[in-house]
């Protein structure tokens, strides 16, 4: 109960929340008063905001995401942290570990896309640096309303631009990401970003004050304190506006990619002398909830208290006002933990050494403050508390158990579906290829992955666009490499969020298989409606109940994440379910990867996987005008043999080329690996055979444009590889041949499609992606 002295003033304070831009609900407030004793200052009170937003909290989510596999023999470090770590290998004595996380920037992307996409790649790579890594890799998962709409043109174009130019300017390679078009995305667009990074499992920093830690120093580093991104974290908690557009604006950080460079040189510099020196320090990102938010995490994590003198942390202007110094979410920003003997040596490093003040204006590493044994947060400002919290109740202190309902669609009856199909106008599959080329989908996004520097550094092996996966080797000598994919079909999740999370993590992990790597861990990036809404966070359940389910399944444990709710306007349009997942993979020998080109004519075409009706959400469906729940059915025995089988196969060297089978089906996959062998400078083609040969219980237009998954190898040595198949429990389907001609050919109907022709139809949608819409 609050005391009746302080009913009028809580009452008043609930009254202003609006125009004070407070997300907190009713109750929140009046649980902080009541734990308090008393009202929030100011600085309290926006700190509550921040720390309990669903974006800091996970206070909708964080009960459901229990449910997933984190533990494994890969796992060095699991989801507990900023970032999570899986084993890659042993070299030059030392085992070496994989830091990945995974994040989203919607809401910013949506207002300002261009700042937020930028400082989305700006604050995943603080991620995967404050572990101790170095920075190796990005990927960029992204979802755009409809290309046609002017204004959803401009939000793709410039989410595009910024992820380029903050990435290109830091130095770090592009690996790969997914783009789809879809009209639901329309009012908010997602901006998922991942971060790779490189540490010596024996070299692990963590988010958290180590013990014994009591009396360390809290140094925050890099750019001075502004008032751009204040209130960040609550307003990418919020349903956004259209009315609210220009202040939203303000919540949007300010990217610096140029100083974000020179601090990670000088935060990898710190990793050196820390480690020459056997201290154990603590180390996180500034991101939501800014200073106090990083700071209250850091401590409490590691069970202690802080005391912060704001008056001591760098601003860029005079007279900021204390809640904007604590809460802002200024960009370019971490803190350490080290002990104070370290301190002196720490400033110069930064101040110094890589002169981080001039670099940026007030930028710089600076004292703000104790760890302290008490367990509360205690800040000051100008001489008087402005804040003093039990750190529990801050960081910890809000949990809901939201009702939902979930409603998963029944599967029509197969032979239901087939004579549906049947009964439609028949057309020539060159003629269906063609415009599945063009769908929104499938077509090339050569126009947006070229804006990216994929081979910067030096140390990537396979480019975006090359094969199913990006890879690098990121040992100078080593044979160890690295593979990732990102995947997640929102088509699939507006009809069954739950097996379309399945499906996401099966492609990811057939994604990395196919370049010649064993999965080691995925992240997954959760992107739904209002978590109020029953249905809506029915649908959010459902999709964490497929990636656990798939997750054991495959025996492949989540190591990072993220929840990204209220994506919906105020009309209440919200975003198709929308559960991404990457796949980190590991490879032991580099020189054994496969890729996606067709490699040389007369080698045998052969399809591992299961043909069935799975056409639920596929681009085939969508251009026949055919409605069905119908979505691919997982047998994850089979899925666990052929993937046993493919990597035999790589291993003996018998599989020359190799592409999942996804959007669009199969004669999409094949196009799709022609055109890659012409991007590597070769001509080829191939002739398929019909597919009443090897399929021939489904209409022909099943069997080549379903979604049903599975792989197409280019392979030598057809009975070598059929023999294999068969003490792997496993058919593999001969389907025809690879030609030294660009055409590609369907027998015995001698349908001719020259090559170029497929080309042009998938090339031509998105080759003005940078124009006016069209």
């Amino acid at each position: 109960m609050v005391e009746s002295g302080l009913e009028a003033d809580l009452e008043r304070l609930l009254a202003a929340r609006s125009k004070l831009g407070i997300a907190l609900s009713p109750d929140e407030v009046r649980s902080i008063v009541r734990t308090l004793g008393r009202l929030p200052t100011d600085v309290e009170l926006y700190a509550f905001d921040a720390q309990w937003s669903e974006h800091c909290s996970y206070k909708s989510s964080r009960r459901h995401l229990r449910k997933l596999p984190v533990h494994g023999p890969t796992v060095l470090q699991g989801p507990a942290e900023d970032a999570g770590i899986v084993r890659l290998g042993s070299w030059d004595g030392h085992e070496w570990g994989i830091v990945i996380a995974h994040e989203s920037h919607n809401h910013p992307s949506q207002v300002v896309p261009f700042e937020g996409a930028a400082t989305g790649i700006g604050g995943i790579v603080r991620d995967v640096l404050c572990m101790g890594a170095e920075v190796i890799g990005l990927a960029d998962p992204l979802r755009f309303g409809s290309l046609d709409d002017p204004h959803c043109r401009y939000v793709a174009q410039s989410v595009v631009d910024g992820i380029a130019a903050y990435g290109n300017a830091i130095g770090v390679p592009n690996l790969g990401g997914d783009v789809y078009i879809d009209s639901s995305f329309d009012d908010n667009v997602l901006v998922n970003v991942v971060a790779l990074g490189l540490v010596r499992a024996d070299q692990i920093i963590h988010s958290k004050a180590p013990p014994g830690s009591a009396g360390y120093d809290i140094v925050l580093v890099g750019k001075a304190t502004d008032r751009s991104g204040f209130g960040g974290a609550s307003f990418s908690s919020l349903t956004l506006d259209d009315a609210d557009a220009e202040a939203n604006k303000g919540a949007v950080q300010v990217p610096d990619p140029f100083l974000k460079s020179v601090v990670m040189r000088a935060s990898y510099r710190v990793f050196a002398e820390l480690r020459a020196r056997g201290i154990e320090a603590g180390f996180k990102d500034l991101g939501a909830g800014g200073l106090c938010g990083c700071s209250a995490e850091l401590v409490a994590s590691g069970g202690y208290g802080a005391e912060i003198d704001l008056d001591r942390a760098p601003t860029a202007q005079p007279d900021l006002p204390a809640p904007v110094i604590a809460i802002g979410e200024t960009q370019e920003r971490l803190c350490w933990i080290v002990p104070p003997e370290f301190t002196p040596a720490l400033l110069a490093i930064y101040n110094e050494e890589f002169a981080l003040p001039r670099i940026a204006r007030g930028a710089c590493a600076a004292v703000i403050g104790k760890v302290t044994e008490s367990g509360r947060y205690v800040a000051r400002h100008r001489g008087e508390i402005v804040m003093d919290v039990p750190l529990g109740f801050l960081v910890d202190g809000v949990r809901y158990n939201r009702p939902y309902t979930i409603a998963l669609p029944d599967a029509e009856p197969t032979e239901l579906l087939l004579e549906r199909v049947r009964a439609l106008p028949p057309q020539p599959a060159g003629t269906l290829l063609r415009a599945a080329l063009a769908h929104r989908d499938v077509c090339s996004r050569a126009a947006i992955v070229e804006r990216y520097d994929s081979v910067v550094r030096g140390t990537t092996a396979v480019p975006a666009g090359y094969a199913d996966a990006g890879v690098i080797v990121p040992l100078p000598g080593s044979p160890l490499g690295i593979a990732l994919s990102v995947d997640g079909n929102p088509r699939y999740g507006a009809i069954d969020p739950q097996r379309a999370a399945e499906l996401a993590v099966i492609e990811s992990v057939r994604n990395v298989a196919a370049v010649g790597a064993t999965a080691a861990g995925l992240t997954d990036c959760l992107n739904f409606g209002d978590p109020t809404d029953p249905k809506a966070l029915g649908a959010f359940v459902a999709a964490v109940d497929g990636l656990a389910h798939a997750g054991r399944e495959l025996g492949v444990p989540y190591v990072s994440g993220n929840v990204s709710l209220y994506n919906q306007s105020k009309s209440g349009r919200a975003v198709a379910p929308s559960p991404i997942v990457a796949c980190v993979g590991t490879i032991a020998d580099v020189a054994r990867t496969t890729t996606a080109d067709l490699k040389r004519g007369g080698s045998a075409l052969v399809l591992l996987g299961t043909p069935h009706a799975a056409l639920g959400g596929s681009v085939y469906a969508e251009l026949a005008g055919i409605a069905t729940p119908n979505l691919a059915q997982p047998d994850y025995a089979l899925i666990r043999r052929e993937l046993a089988l493919l990597g035999a196969l790589q291993d003996e060297g018998l599989v020359l080329a190799a592409h999942d089978l996804s959007d669009g089906g199969l004669l999409v996959a094949i196009a799709e690996m022609i055109f890659a062998a012409a991007r590597a400078g070769a001509e080829r083609g191939a002739w398929i055979l019909d597919s009443a040969l090897w399929a021939p219980a489904l209409p022909a237009s099943v069997a080549l444009f379903a979604e049903y998954g599975g792989f197409v190898l280019e392979v030598v040595h057809a009975d070598a590889v059929r023999a294999q198949a068969v003490a792997y429990g496993v058919e593999v389907l001969h389907i025809g041949e690879t030609l030294d001609r660009a055409e590609l050919v369907i027998e015995p109907q001698d349908e001719r499609i020259p090559v170029e022709v497929l080309h042009e139809a998938w090339s031509a949608p998105l080759r003005d992606f940078y124009g006016d819409a069209a």
